[in-house]
């Protein structure tokens, strides 16, 4: 089996994954913004359409991600990645197709972002699952801050890019960049050389169960690992509340454009570039767990400084794309240190449980907490939504803020907040060495 590569440089097949990742990442920043403009501009939805769509996007995780771990596992992880990825563009491409015929409505893109969430369910499982077959582990770190900080960079162009494109050639049509991305991705993937072994033998339903109890036992009783997870599903629910009010509170409240929306959201891809690029160096100074807890905080405050927007709105009706301006400088502060968070916090979180996780658990391990925490989207951004309409999306962008602070505040009593990067916290199960075959 070929041995993961000592240094980055010489990693070409991380090189060509990272170049794929990058790629669709463009694109599904602009899908993120022009599928929300779709449903509040065009379709004429409200708050709790948004949540919809948001929460088909992530239903699968909740349907089928454990079983899609435990399939992970004992299969071939690139092939997996290049059929996703050819199937996400198929599904996305839908979009404009439907639009040109008349047919597009609420209930065709519900349908549609499912589709595409069942194909990102079991990629993102590959994907997480094939970086660590392509670096060393002590390379782990600086492999996801790479990825990060492009991401970064898409996060910072792509909403701008979709905002132009919405007002250019509307917002159906500027799904169809990220049906494209994904097609150069599957192509970029399908170069990637590296010897996977065989696939595992057959299961039987009797042993999918006992792996995907092997699984959630790993997570679930490891010291760390717990706490970590226990977080980030709590970081879900608020961030999945938040981000169902935000489009409607800034288009309907805060009176932007989708293009001046489109530029705040890529104030977060800058900070996220920024805090990719601090956050290896901030965790072998202050240990992964202390940055992911800090940066869950300020998480929060960003949230809550984005919900007091409109209090900078000049009294009277507002006219022009930038609400009033002073509020559009509040709201992308509050992007800005978004971004800075999120992009300092992944790379740490990403890196510290595939080092404490071995090979042969890391689909489980990955798919495990990637499918609860989007089963937490599913069931709180609809009734975001609903908070939305219901008390107002300021008052539901605090209550999510402030829970994001009271749950990375609580968390300082666990054992997270003194984990590092490093073998010693492998916890229960072995460690395999670079190159090992998994079992």
């Amino acid at each position: 089996m070929t041995t993961p590569s000592e240094t980055l440089r010489g990693a070409r097949g991380f090189t060509r994954l990272w170049t794929a990742s990058t790629t669709s990442a463009f694109g599904s920043y602009v899908t993120i913004l022009a599928v929300q403009v779709l449903v509040v501009d065009v379709l004429a939805g409200d708050a709790f359409d948004v949540g919809l769509v948001n929460a088909a996007r992530w239903l699968p995780y909740l349907l089928f991600g454990l079983l899609v771990g435990v399939l992970v596992d004992r299969m071939r992880r690139r092939p997996l990645l290049v059929a996703t990825d050819l199937l996400s563009a198929v599904a996305l491409a839908a979009v404009p197709v439907l639009s040109v015929l008349g047919h597009l409505n609420v209930a065709w893109l519900i349908g549609i972002m499912f589709v595409f969430g069942l194909c990102r369910v079991v990629g993102d499982a590959a994907f997480q699952s094939f970086v660590p077959r392509l670096v060393h582990a002590r390379l782990l770190g600086p492999a996801h801050a790479r990825i990060d900080q492009s991401d970064a960079v898409a996060q910072a162009s792509g909403p701008a890019l979709a905002g132009g494109l919405v007002s250019w050639l509307g917002a159906p049509v500027a799904v169809l960049v990220d049906a494209l991305s994904y097609l150069v991705s599957a192509l970029l993937i399908a170069t990637v050389r590296v010897d996977e072994g065989a696939p595992r033998t057959a299961l039987r339903a009797r042993g999918i169960g006992s792996e995907i109890g092997e699984g959630l036992r790993w997570i679930y009783r490891h010291a760390t690992l717990r706490p970590l997870a226990i977080s980030t599903h709590l970081w879900f629910v608020c961030s999945a509340v938040a981000g169902a009010v935000m489009t409607p509170f800034a288009l309907r409240t805060l009176h932007l454009s989708p293009a001046t929306l489109g530029l705040a959201l890529a104030l977060a891809g800058v900070g996220a570039l920024v805090g990719a690029s601090m956050a290896v160096g901030l965790g072998r100074r202050l240990g992964a767990g202390r940055v992911i807890i800090t940066a869950r905080v300020g998480t929060g405050l960003a949230w809550v400084l984005m919900a007091a927007a409109p209090l900078a709105l000049p009294e009277g009706p507002t006219s022009g794309p930038w609400g009033g301006g002073t509020a559009w400088v509040v709201f992308a502060a509050g992007q800005l240190v978004l971004g800075l968070c999120m992009g300092s916090e992944n790379a740490n979180e990403m890196a510290y449980q595939q080092t404490a996780t071995p090979d042969r658990l890391q689909g489980r391990m990955s798919a495990t907490k990637r499918s609860i925490n989007r089963a937490m989207i599913v069931v709180a951004a609809p009734l975001g939504g609903l908070l939305g309409d219901a008390a107002g999306y300021g008052t539901a962008l605090t209550i999510a803020g402030a829970g994001l602070v009271v749950t990375a505040v609580v968390t300082l009593g666990s054992g997270l907040r003194d984990a590092r990067l490093g073998d010693e916290h492998t916890g229960p199960a072995e460690r395999l060495s670079p190159g090992a075959p998994p079992r």
